[in-house]
């Protein structure tokens, strides 16, 4: 691994940014964690800290987040352009020395090792009273979240990685453990995290709950049920989780579907990273990221088109509000005035790429009409910008309620009439009907994993793990339209569902050995 996060981290001056407040730095730069753990306060700024780790461009600010989640059908990107990194995983043929790779590697291992400075050392915080040790532990409850959370999207990438739960040192070279050594970790986080976390921290956007905690612990057992772990009896527990967080009525979902992405922390955020552009961390997969290459604003602003779905995923979703709000299918073309727009359709020969577009993600966080990304009437694009103060939900509540259906139909004989109500919910909020009754318990599982990847698409790689642990990547390719990027076939399918480690940190520790594959 990389020696600049396997270094024990002394210097916390870190900055944790919400939607409305930025926490104040601290310069202890030249302390000990033994010796900086002195007050709440102090414990604090730490747990600040992981958050920050988890947001830059080089983490999770960025659509590079997603590098290896290409190779699912939500997924594409331009066949030139600067994409080769993203293009070679949607091509099935990423490598070790993908540079964006290094992305989905590095923010995650760094948010690892700074929780791990905070659980090392919190007890050094004074805790003479019931309500400071209950601070003490909402606190470090958010750190063992952070390191779930972390390990869990690093452990789905890349398979076995270390189980680093301790501080080392820059000279250690720690073996790779087994993925489920890593997840008996990530369950063991997520259920102190649940012991120590509250229901809501008031006035506090973006920081772990107790019910963040249930359900990402929901995600994750729903996960284990498939590749690589494929144990069945993880179903019930998936779906006991699920069914208290939504039993306990914090969330719900957004009447309009719409608003979740242009609103932030609404009823339906159960956990998401925090972003501002004024403090020097904004979130750039909203606004010019996924806008086109052929768009350009009145100000000459443009589209850096970085990603977009396949053409069969777009044609094969259901017609419904849903849908119109997620997918931008008819361009606006800047005429040769710079004033007025041309409106043509996706599949346009006067568009370059021939795709649909994500409309979800255009626009940012939006301000009295007015949009942070991308600013537009019907007809005009006035300003694209790359840069958005948009919250990025890793965890909405109708992943709770589709977790809920498929893990309790999968766990018992069959849907159940709660199973149908929990997925009815999500369809009805799309503009669809009910689920089609008395579907067999195949058939119910496959339509709610069809009604995730609608509804998430584009999301974090939602559907490509999805398609890693049913191991579908053969459905998908035999559906794939023939215009998109062409599959390399010469790599082995089944090496495909994870990604490789990145070159520089198999460099680093000569004792591992690289991803079947690569």
């Amino acid at each position: 691994m990389n020696s600049k996060y396997f270094l024990p981290i002394t210097a916390i001056a870190l900055v944790m940014v919400t939607a409305c407040q930025k926490l104040k730095e601290d310069p202890k730069a030249n302390l000990t964690p033994s010796s900086y753990f002195k007050t709440q306060s102090d414990l604090d700024a730490s747990v600040a800290a992981i958050y920050t780790e988890l947001t830059p461009d080089f983490a999770f600010g960025f659509t590079t987040r997603m590098t290896s989640c290409f190779g699912a059908d939500d997924l594409t990107t331009d066949p030139g352009l600067n994409k080769g990194d993203m293009r070679a995983f949607d091509e099935l043929n990423g490598a070790s020395n993908n540079a964006s790779l290094l992305n989905q590697w590095q923010g995650p291992w760094s948010a690892v090792y700074q929780a791990n400075n905070v659980l090392a050392n919190y007890k050094t915080v004074p805790t003479i009273t019931a309500s400071a040790l209950q601070a003490v532990q909402q606190s470090v409850g958010q750190a063992y979240f952070l390191r779930a959370f972390s390990y869990y999207y690093l452990v789905r990438v890349f398979g076995p990685i270390p189980n680093v739960t301790t501080q080392i040192q820059v000279t250690d070279r720690p073996q790779r453990d087994s993925v489920a050594t890593i997840y008996t970790t990530i369950i063991g986080d997520l259920q102190q995290a649940i012991a120590w976390l509250p229901a809501t921290f008031p006035g506090q956007p973006g920081r772990a709950t107790s019910g963040a905690a249930r359900a990402l612990l929901a995600d994750v057992y729903l996960t284990m049920t498939g590749y690589p772990i494929n144990q069945n009896s993880y179903y019930a527990l998936a779906a006991a989780e699920a069914d208290s967080v939504i039993k306990a009525g914090t969330y719900s979902l957004a009447p309009d579907f719409n608003t979740v992405f242009t609103t932030n922390n609404g009823s339906e955020s159960v956990f998401a990273l925090q972003f501002n552009v004024t403090a020097g961390v904004p979130e750039r997969s909203y606004g010019s990221s996924s806008v086109p290459l052929d768009e350009s604003g009145l100000d000459g602003s443009g589209g850096w088109d970085d990603y977009y779905p396949e053409i069969n995923f777009y044609l094969n979703s259901p017609k419904c509000y849903r849908s119109w709000c997620t997918y931008y299918d008819t361009l606006k073309l800047l005429n040769s005035d710079k004033k007025t727009f041309t409106l043509v359709p996706w599949n346009s020969p006067l568009t370059h790429a021939g795709h649909p577009y994500f409309k979800k993600f255009r626009h940012g966080l939006v301000t009295n009409g007015v949009g942070d990304g991308v600013n537009e009437t019907a007809t005009t694009i006035l300003s694209i910008n790359p840069s958005t103060n948009k919250a990025m939900d890793f965890i909405r509540y109708p992943m709770v309620l589709l977790d809920y259906a498929e893990a309790s139909d999968m766990a018992g004989n069959g849907p159940s009439a709660d199973a149908y109500a929990q997925v009815n919910l999500v369809r009805a909020r799309a503009g669809l009907p009910n689920l089609t009754p008395g579907l067999s318990q195949t058939a119910f599982r496959d339509s709610v994993v069809q009604e995730r990847a609608w509804e998430f698409a584009g999301e974090n790689g939602v559907r490509w793990f999805d398609i890693v642990r049913l191991q579908r990547l053969p459905q998908i390719i035999a559906a794939r339209n023939s215009l998109e990027n062409p599959i390399n076939t010469t790599n082995p399918l089944a090496t495909r569902y994870i990604a490789p480690i990145p070159l520089n940190d198999m460099n680093n520790n000569p004792n591992w050995k690289q991803n079947p594959g690569y």
